[in-house]
């Protein structure tokens, strides 16, 4: 029989090992053929459908190995404060109280990805400014690291916070001159976030079918929840279960549950959910349940990551927060390892790396052993040679977000300093060594568009043209490997997708430039013209393929 879909007029990118091809061909959602035009070519027949590249290239779908997808769904009706619009505090206040007209009184505000090192005052806005562009209503703003917020007056009355409040273990609420400033920092967001009012099931379910639109627009067939039960608890489980039954999620998910205490992992193991790692990756379902996520520390951004040394005195000094002492970190890493769940950890500092890589090897046992089981190192940021060698040496994977240097990068050096900075997230050490690290941008913190992160993986330029450790650039087709193979291999998945050789799923973008024959600053600019997701159209921005929306999935 024939195949369902030729692709030819320009490269097809297999993979790392395959390099690049001159045509390829999908049958039953899969790929049938690879390689010169008239070997593939033989497999089209009358009913074929046909693409014609004219020059372009298509890659492997990418892989959104890190990301948090409902919480960037529903981020999309918040104010949105992100540093690419919001450069003032004025600005900020000028979209907070737009908000405010449009809300009843009463109402929460929230808003999220204001940068306080790219706004004009080079602080946190202060409670009592929001007070001013909010008056009548509650107001909560993150900022784009997630792991600091800013509320003003009613919403502190309203979680019940005020001068005498303590700070909670892993988190800190911020006092200056004996008064609150609303900045809250780790795990003392739990005090407001938890007095917000949760998203219904059809609200969330409408936020992951616009956040999965989204990705399938940037070239995205795989994504994750890296914290699933953050917003809504179990619900949360309900709503993705459901838009998956009507046909409303459109990528392939790696889920992962809120491992912390007040998260949901234990309460969905009692109701029965187990990790369905050898089913979910390799079956057409796409809800993979597979990992459980712990909090180590916070974010060198906000200066909560945690470090052996401290931040420069000029940011403010101390070696960042905590989330969990040692010991409570190694009891949750055990009972989630011996559960069977890969473990996801969020780390971004030294210490915490350590603390996470020890946890690790303590959970290692005869009758239940960590080869093989691929935990992660969530973020993964700052660390050194030894830490590099005993996660190669137990095949713990990295998952870095290169989008940290282009987003943040200028603020690490002014926290850090510039050695540690140039020596952050190291993909090509990584890759020379023999790890698998997988490139993602942990939106909402950074934005989704994977076009800056693979730019900035090969030119290690932040957004203000700083060039950053160039010793750890990579090539174009290594770095489409990070966001691609690497993704899936640390999601079981490699045998299935990731690269595009017969047998793989035809999980496919079209870029609207061959990236690998263009200018590093033609990435930028660059884009998804077509998405597919097992042979199956998700995007088509110039409607050439609106022919193939039947094609098998």
């Amino acid at each position: 029989m024939s195949a369902d879909l030729l692709i030819t007029g320009g490269r097809i990118f297999r993979g790392l090992k395959g390099g690049f091809a001159e045509a390829l061909a999908v049958k039953g959602g899969r790929v049938a053929a690879v390689g010169s035009l008239d070997e593939v070519a033989a497999q089209a027949g009358a009913g074929t459908r046909r693409i014609d590249l004219g020059g372009r290239v298509a890659i492997p779908a990418l892989n959104e190995a890190h990301m948090h997808l409902l919480s960037y769904g529903l981020g999309l009706a918040q104010v949105n404060l992100r540093a690419e619009e919001v450069r003032s505090l004025d600005e900020v206040l000028k979209r907070i109280s737009a908000a405010a007209r449009n809300t009843p009184k009463g109402q929460w505000i929230l808003g999220r990805g204001y940068d306080h090192g790219e706004l004009d005052i080079r602080r946190h806005p202060l409670a009592e400014e929001l007070d001013r562009a909010a008056p009548d209503h509650p107001v909560f703003i993150v900022r784009t690291c997630g792991h600091v917020g800013v509320a003003n007056t009613a919403a502190m009355k309203l979680a019940g916070v005020n001068h005498n409040t303590p700070d909670p273990e892993g988190g800190a609420i911020e006092r200056k001159n004996g008064r609150l400033t609303g900045l809250f920092q780790e795990r003392a967001m739990r005090l407001v976030r938890d007095i917000i009012p949760e998203p219904s099931e059809a609200q969330m379910v409408d936020a992951i079918e616009a956040a999965g639109r989204n990705l399938a627009a940037l070239g995205f067939a795989s994504a994750t929840d890296m914290n699933v039960g953050m917003t809504a608890g179990m619900a949360e489980i309900a709503a993705y279960r459901r838009a998956e039954a009507e046909g409303r999620l459109m990528q392939r998910m790696w889920q992962v549950l809120a491992g912390n205490p007040e998260g949901i992992a234990t309460q969905a193991w009692e109701a029965g959910l187990r990790p369905n790692v050898a089913a979910g990756p390799t079956a057409e379902a796409l809800l993979a349940w597979g990992a459980v996520k712990t909090f180590a520390d916070g974010s060198a951004g906000g200066l909560t990551a945690a470090f052996f040394d401290p931040y420069l005195e000029s940011a403010g000094g101390g070696t960042g927060i905590f989330c969990f002492p040692d010991e409570a970190q190694y009891e949750m890493l055990a009972r989630y390892h011996r559960q069977g769940w890969q473990l996801d950890i969020h780390a971004i500092g030294d210490a915490a790396i350590e603390q996470v890589l020890t946890g690790m090897e303590k959970a290692d046992a005869p009758d239940a052993p960590i080869a093989g089981r691929r935990h992660r190192i969530e973020h993964c940021g700052f660390l050194n040679r030894d830490q590099r060698a005993r996660m190669l040496k137990h095949g713990i994977i990295p998952v870095p977000q290169p989008a940290f240097m282009w987003e943040f990068g200028d603020l690490y050096v002014t926290n850090l300093g510039r050695e540690r900075t140039e020596a952050a997230y190291p993909m090509r050490t990584w890759l020379h060594e023999g790890h698998h690290p997988a490139a993602s941008t942990d939106s909402p913190v950074c934005s989704v568009d994977p076009f800056p992160n693979l730019y900035t993986m090969v030119t290690r330029k932040t957004s203000k043209g700083t060039v950053l450790g160039p010793d750890e650039t990579l090539t174009v087709e290594e770095a489409v490997h990070c966001y691609t193979w690497c993704g899936a291999h640390s999601q079981f998945a490699e045998g299935e997708r990731g690269t595009l050789e017969p047998g793989m799923q035809a999980d496919i973008t079209v870029l609207s430039r061959d990236i690998f024959a263009s200018a590093p600053e033609e990435i930028l600019t660059t884009q998804a013209d077509l998405t597919f997701r097992g042979g199956r159209v998700l995007f088509d921005r110039h409607g050439e393929a609106a022919a193939l929306a039947g094609a098998a999935d």
